[in-house]
């Protein structure tokens, strides 16, 4: 897929109110939130084990793969109800947080 394809599905996710489901190569089923997203990388804000504390994360899009997450739905209750959500699959591993 071209990074163009992936920053058009990525933009449609682009909602405080919705989560992504993200894996890396050494962790899998994440939350987060997207940003930002250009045609050259997407910056995510992660959820982490702690409370309030959440990791900002830019990646760039040719280290990503798109896919779908059919074990979660959307919960934005102004949209329609969608079951699915983006999966972003990252070909590296988590970067550590401080």
């Amino acid at each position: 897929m071209e990074s163009s394809e992936k920053r058009d599905i990525i933009r449609q996710w682009m909602d405080p109110e919705e989560r992504i489901t993200v894996d890396f190569a050494d962790e899998r089923n994440l939350n987060a939130e997207i940003i930002e997203c250009d045609g050259q990388t997407v910056t995510l804000l992660m959820e982490t084990a702690f409370p309030h504390y959440k990791q900002h994360l830019t990646l760039p899009l040719s280290v990503i793969s798109i896919g779908e997450d059919k074990g979660r739905y959307t919960r934005n209750p102004e949209k329609p109800l969608r079951y699915g959500r983006l999966r972003v699959t990252v070909h590296e591993n988590r970067p550590q947080t401080v």
